[in-house]
């Protein structure tokens, strides 16, 4: 589906400027056949504003009012758009909101602009259709371009206005002038360019809910969604860190409902959405299906893939890519070896990152601060602090400054090992270095402090950020109104959630599922519904994370209806239901007496909808056998774990002993 036509081979020539805001637009027909042939390319553009890809169509037109010998004598004739555009010019200046709609028939027309008119009756569709698009490639000048596809409906002066009006769309999306294209696209009836138009308008614009939306009801009005639209809404959703692979696995699913083809920059965007929603089996999965149908990956497309192994300590497969990426002739870049060094330091793999590290530099390829921060995290994991402060040293002679980022790993070292009282001494040793904390390195201080229930120390920390001039984030106010809410102090954790919107900072998905538990926790049941209905009006989709704590505070209140309720909104948003999601429902109905039935309904269910039950789903299982005393029908439970394939953990050997312990003692009584 073509979105926005380039302009054609007719160009505007560069002539000076009539007026202090309008050029001079003189257009010279080139020698017609008794069509005009031209090719049209759509050109779609990337979060970073490159090119991503194109397609091109060829099309016929004739110009409206004018048969084949007219369009013969008329193939030396030049058009003039400065009186026009001087005309809408003045014209938009002195027309008031009262007056009537310039698109609507007119009962009297002024001689001069009917004269105007009649000058214009022989220009060509393909030719007011580049004037347009030039005009809307500036936002300086949208409004004009609105006058002139007024005027020229106003008149019938071209044909097809949904193409004008789909042009018209794309520019104000362009200028972030996203209410002004819905308003506009209520003019007509929407049509499938339309459609795409005002779908890519709100995905460039970061509204998903409303491109979302535009695309169900554009597939109950029996119309497909352009291959174009699915990239631009997979891109948003990566860019906004909204990312969710549920999501994801629902758009997938209407691609192939609707038998759309997929093109190579779709491809690379849905396997660096899978990647970077944590998903790295699907994001494999793509890949491969686009490599056997002759599409090449992109460098950075495989970057995300192995990132997204390495994150879940999957570091063979990662390496296998990064294997795959010498072998393709990709040029292997700083960025390549630290997703590997990354995957090694996280699975604890300390010598095969320092060799990779060593890998590096012996083809050339110099380390950078990100790289000596994976090391360094390492080896404060460790407890190498000597190792630590071995490689800040390397680092200063290879002209790689240590910066926040690196101690902010260090801290995050010690913070994840209980060693929160280190926190003094990393902050000492970065100054002494000469390198002030920002904003990310606070952020890791208070989430430190939070942790270990340090609120005063999280606060005093916060206190000095602001001091500083460093001005929070979501992530800070969300560190800070989880640690109190943790800690028992809700009252305090709404006061920050309060102080953080009238400083000016929008609450995020992870803010409002914080609230949500916090409000849950204390059974504030109509304060949960009105925070969902300001989170969906704020234009954020509940995620599964979202679902997951409703599931969950809803069964632990005994509120069973409004859990499954829950998943029932969850499953029709095309959303699939977590594991973790049934545990939290199966593990509330084990917390009430006589409710193992129900718990055991839910373990059914999980089955009959090809989810596979884990460990904690059979411990929280026999847990409920043992609360209601149906300690026979434990180790029947704990069969079906091992013949499931589950691996028992402690809890559920410690479970079944005690099962066992009390059918011993009732068999000697």
């Amino acid at each position: 589906m073509l979105l926005l036509p380039q302009p054609l081979s007719i160009r505007f020539p560069s002539i000076r400027f009539t007026s202090p805001t309008l050029r001079h637009y003189l257009i010279f027909l080139p020698p017609f056949s008794a069509t005009i042939a031209s090719t049209v390319t759509v050109t779609t553009a990337t979060s970073s504003g490159d090119s991503s890809f194109s397609s091109s169509s060829s099309f016929t037109s004739k110009p409206n009012d004018v048969d084949e010998e007219d369009v013969l004598s008329f193939h030396r004739k030049s058009y003039d758009f400065t009186p026009l555009l001087n005309f809408l010019s003045k014209r938009s200046n002195t027309t008031t909101d009262s007056d009537s709609d310039s698109a609507s028939s007119p009962t009297w027309l002024d001689p001069a602009e009917f004269q105007l008119a009649e000058s214009y009756r022989a220009v060509p569709a393909p030719l007011w259709h580049s004037l347009l698009k030039n005009l809307c490639s500036s936002s300086s000048s949208v409004d004009l371009a609105y006058a002139l596809v007024s005027w020229l409906q106003k008149h019938n002066l071209c044909f097809s206005y949904e193409l004008l009006y789909s042009i018209l769309i794309h520019a104000l999306g362009r200028s972030e002038k996203l209410y002004e294209a819905f308003l506009l696209s209520q003019r007509q009836s929407l049509t499938p360019l339309t459609y795409n138009a005002l779908i890519g308008a709100c995905a460039r614009n970061d509204d998903l809910e409303k491109a979302l939306n535009l695309m169900s009801r554009m597939r109950r009005d029996g119309y497909q969604c352009d291959f174009i639209n699915y990239s631009l809404i997979i891109q948003s959703l990566t860019r906004t860190n909204k990312i969710d692979t549920s999501i994801l696995q629902k758009l997938y699913r209407e691609l192939e409902c609707d038998n759309i083809e997929l093109d190579g920059q779709l491809i690379n965007d849905i396997i660096v959405g899978f990647a970077k929603a944590g998903d790295p089996s699907r994001a494999l999965q793509i890949l491969g299906m686009g490599q056997a149908i002759g599409l090449s990956p992109k460098s950075g497309t495989l970057l995300s893939v192995i990132s997204a192994l390495g994150n879940c300590g999957r570091t063979v497969e990662a390496e296998a890519v990064f294997e795959e990426m010498k072998e393709t002739g990709l040029k292997l870049r700083t960025k390549a070896y630290n997703a590997i060094v990354k995957g090694y330091v996280k699975g604890g793999s300390l010598k095969d990152a320092e060799f990779v590290v060593s890998e590096m530099e012996r083809r050339g390829v110099s380390p950078d601060e990100y790289t000596y921060s994976f090391l360094i995290d390492a080896y404060a994991n460790a407890g190498r602090w000597e190792s630590a402060r071995i490689l800040l040293k390397e680092m200063k002679a290879s002209n790689v400054q240590p910066n926040t980022f690196v101690y902010s790993r260090i801290l995050a070292g010690y913070r994840d090992r209980g060693e929160w009282q280190k926190t003094f001494q990393v902050l000492r040793e970065m100054k002494s270095n000469g390198v002030e904390p920002d904003r990310h390195f606070y952020n890791v201080m208070i989430d430190t402090f939070g942790k270990y229930n340090c609120i005063d120390h999280a606060m005093t920390t916060f206190d000095r950020m602001l001091s500083e001039g460093i001005q929070p984030d979501t992530v800070t106010w969300n560190t800070l109104i989880d640690c109190h809410f943790k800690s028992g102090r809700y009252d305090r954790a709404e006061e920050l959630f309060q102080e953080m919107q009238e400083r000016g900072f929008s609450p995020c998905a992870t803010t409002y599922n914080i609230m949500i538990n916090l409000l849950g926790e204390r059974e504030r049941w109509e304060d949960v519904k009105r925070l969902l209905g300001k989170m969906q009006g704020q234009g954020l989709l509940p995620n599964v994370v979202t679902y997951t704590t409703l599931v969950d505070i809803y069964g632990q209140s005994g509120r069973f209806e409004d859990a499954i309720e829950c998943l029932e909104v969850m499953k029709s948003a095309g959303l699939k239901p977590s594991s973790t999601m049934y545990n939290a429902l199966i593990n509330a109905y084990a917390q009430r007496d006589e409710r193992d039935v129900e718990a055991f309904a839910v373990l059914q269910y999980m089955k009959e909808n090809d989810l596979k039950p884990d460990v904690v789903t059979y411990t929280t299982l026999m847990k409920a056998l043992v609360r209601v005393d149906k300690f026979t029908k434990v180790p029947a439970v704990y069969e079906e774990m091992i013949m499931s394939g589950c691996t028992p953990d402690r809890k559920a050997r410690a479970m079944l002993r005690s099962a066992l312990r009390y059918m011993k003692q009732t068999l000697k009584s």
